[in-house]
């Protein structure tokens, strides 16, 4: 297979919202209530709701701006580029970068649906949370059939509408959901307690993808204040580990024999480890903690693979051990507009590493893969031939896409006589406690 022919779906980007996510959902008083965009005097932008105030952009939001920016600027939506939050921009930023299709989770609301959850008028946070979500599989989503994977939030803090959610979006066509790996972080029960059984049953039923994002529950921790951040960085996807050990455990993985887990953004090349220790651990161990009444004779590994996918930007060590992963749970992604988002060279990026596998290991890995699990079909509305990764660029340059890169001023000038030092976790707590002051 040659790089051109590829044909790349990823599973795991993001939009950074406009201002007009409710303005054709909603209308009268609940319109009224619901989330708006805002500017602050030095025209950064935040959302307010119910009395809180939420940061727009700032890391998560750098594609196309030049390395030296990306710190926490932008803070606004002039800032960014176009692609972040207009799904036709995107559609261009996608068919520049050769992705044929892309799931994208959500920004300002929480990847778990936070801001719904703290709201204290559950009433109208339900409305506008399901409002969102059908802005985002109508009107993202919908304005290019077979170009994105919809995913949807749930209102967690109240089990049966969570599964009344599931239901409502699984008649839309929307097949994913982004959830928090360890929801006792938002003080709500352990994934191991009864009060979820109403989402493992509706999920399972519709078919679901349960989606578990980095850094929503359980979160790469800062060393100290004076460590480099790129230690944090570097250990963010593999955070995700301790949430996937936690779920190994879930028994409600035997009772739903086919529900699927996903981890997004979360790499791969930890994975045959994890599966390694929890093999053995198990086998020396399974005495005396009773963990048989989990896995009912099954190996952990056996759950991971039976049902847990992973995803991956840039893995080689993972894609050269895809036989101790399994070459079926294994995706790809982008995370376009994010700062690891290798926008617009993923193709290259994809091919370096991924050369080695033959043909049929290439497809699932970097489209079928997606399509089985998200019950997704894009060649329902495109030849294949029109989505490979040459196609999808030779239409970008057909439309003038202008990948060139942006400054607007955002890096930070040394003062005179100051040596430029590793910026550190402190530096960036410090960043985003000045971008979010008076949010």
């Amino acid at each position: 297979m040659d790089m051109q022919d590829m044909v790349i779906v990823s599973v795991d980007d993001h939009i950074t919202e406009p201002g007009n996510v409710f303005d054709r959902q909603l209308s009268g008083d609940a319109y009224a209530s619901a989330p708006k965009l805002k500017f602050k005097q030095n025209g950064s932008n935040y959302w307010e709701y119910q009395g809180m105030k939420v940061q727009s952009v700032a890391l998560n939001a750098v594609a196309g701006r030049v390395r030296e920016e990306y710190g926490f600027e932008p803070t606004s939506l002039d800032q960014l580029r176009k692609g972040c939050y207009d799904v036709h921009a995107r559609i261009d930023d996608m068919n520049v970068n050769g992705v044929a299709a892309s799931l994208n989770f959500p920004s300002f609301v929480g990847m778990d649906g936070g801001l719904f959850l703290n709201a204290p008028d559950k009433q109208q946070a339900l409305a506008h949370l399901r409002a969102y979500n059908d802005w985002h599989i109508d009107e993202w989503c919908g304005a290019y059939p077979g170009r994105f994977i919809p995913c949807a939030i749930l209102p967690i803090w109240d089990p049966e509408a969570v599964a009344a959610e599931v239901r409502r979006l699984a008649r839309k066509g929307c097949h994913a959901i982004s959830f928090n790996d360890n929801p006792t972080k938002r003080g709500l029960p352990s994934v191991h307690n009864a009060h979820w059984e109403p989402l493992w049953k509706a999920a399972t039923e519709c078919d679901t993808v349960i989606c578990l994002h980095i850094a929503v529950g359980n979160v790469a921790p800062h060393a100290s204040l004076e460590t480099p951040i790129e230690a944090n960085i570097a250990t963010m996807p593999m955070a995700v580990a301790f949430g996937a050990a936690d779920w190994l455990n879930l028994d409600a993985l035997h009772r739903y024999p086919t529900m699927k887990i996903a981890l997004s953004e979360s790499g791969i090349g930890w994975i045959p480890y994890l599966m390694e220790r929890a093999d053995y651990s198990h086998e020396q161990h399974h005495v005396w903690t009773h963990s048989d009444k989990y896995f009912r004779g099954m190996k952990p590994s056996e759950v991971f693979r039976r049902h847990f996918s992973s995803c991956f930007i840039d893995d080689a060590y993972g894609l050269r051990n895809i036989d101790l992963i399994g070459e079926d749970n294994v995706c790809y992604e982008v995370d376009y507009p994010h700062s690891d988002a290798p926008w617009p060279h993923a193709p290259e990026v994809l091919w370096r590493s991924a050369r080695h596998l033959t043909d049929s290991q290439i497809d699932k890995v970097t489209h079928r893969n997606a399509m089985r699990l998200y019950g997704f079909d894009p060649f329902g509305h495109y030849l294949r031939e029109e989505l490979t990764v040459g196609a999808l660029r030779a239409k970008a340059r057909a439309a003038r896409v202008d990948t060139t890169l942006r400054s607007t001023g955002g890096a930070r000038p040394l003062a005179p006589g100051e040596v430029a030092r590793p910026v550190t976790s402190g530096d960036v707590i410090k960043m985003y406690s000045k971008h979010s002051e008076g949010a």
